[in-house]
């Protein structure tokens, strides 16, 4: 009899297996279906950013080459994970930036945003985190302007910088995602390079309107451009973040269709055998009898 009980707590454990694999099947499945109801809308709110940032760009340049003394890179993640290595992606290039651009002469200070990027940096670079974001998404509501404005406010207000390096991943396709740099100047640097004939080209080419001096004008252009730039690349991860959600629970339920099958085939095998073990049994049995 124990040989028997041994193989019906054989079967019973492949059972549980099955139905444990059908439930993580069924939780893959459905996580791919909301963020594929999510990734439409938000592709629709990047295309409508890029009229916001892309003046910018035009007037004040996207400089990441540019050699200043002070830099701060802000690392874009989330809070949340299951969606493959977006966020590894960013910590790398982030990593990779501060190697490139850190010097005898130069300092260098991440701005993280996102409970998984703090997570992956905080062990090998806790001296250079100079402030940490998580929680960015409390609110069932996608994240606005107003919001990304206030963040941009507190950025500035604690990190002194002559360049901001934003780093984040780029929506392309529900599969590719490009890591990106985005750079933001600050006024003396712009001022400096305009007036040097450098990079930026010539802003005493424009009329300052309203009394303001140039140097107040820079100011709030910066701040705003930053405001700006930061909401675009939260909005480009956003998106990339749920393709990349989408993509990562595809490859789950595929891959929980597989063991579900391997789990059927062996949980078939294993109670086949046991039958046949019975019979076996029982027709000894009815033979010893008869004999």
């Amino acid at each position: 009899m124990a040989p028997r009980g041994g193989r019906s707590v054989s079967t019973q454990v492949v059972r549980n297996r099955m139905k444990s694999v059908k439930n993580i099947q069924k939780i893959t499945k459905a996580m791919k279906m909301v963020a594929a109801s999510k990734l439409r809308s938000a592709q629709q709110r990047v295309e409508n950013s890029r009229g916001l940032w892309q003046p910018f760009t035009a007037l004040l340049g996207d400089t990441p080459r540019i050699d200043v003394k002070k830099n701060v890179i802000v690392a874009v993640t989330s809070d949340k994970g299951l969606c493959g290595s977006i966020h590894s992606a960013s910590v790398n290039v982030s990593k990779a930036l501060y190697k490139l651009i850190s010097g005898s002469e130069r300092e260098t200070k991440y701005v993280i945003l996102g409970e998984k990027g703090k997570v992956q940096m905080v062990s090998d670079s806790k001296d250079d985190i100079a402030m940490t974001i998580t929680e960015l998404q409390l609110q069932k509501t996608p994240i606005n302007f107003t919001q990304i404005s206030e963040l941009a406010d507190i950025i500035l207000k604690n990190v002194e910088f002559d360049a901001i390096r934003i780093v984040f991943n780029k929506f392309r396709h529900v599969v590719i995602h490009w890591p990106t740099v985005a750079t933001i100047l600050s006024p003396e640097v712009v001022e400096r390079e305009s007036e040097a004939g450098g990079m930026l080209g010539d802003l005493d080419s424009y009329e300052i309107e309203g009394g303001e001096t140039k140097s107040e004008v820079l100011q709030n252009l910066v701040e705003f451009q930053f405001a700006c730039v930061l909401f675009k690349a939260m909005l480009e991860n956003a998106c990339s973040e749920l393709g990349a959600r989408m993509s990562a629970m595809d490859n789950s339920s595929r891959n929980a269709g597989k063991m579900l099958h391997r789990l059927t085939l062996t949980h078939n095998r294993t109670r086949q055998a046991s039958i046949t073990t019975e019979l076996i049994e029982i027709i000894s049995g009815a033979s010893a009898l008869t004999g």
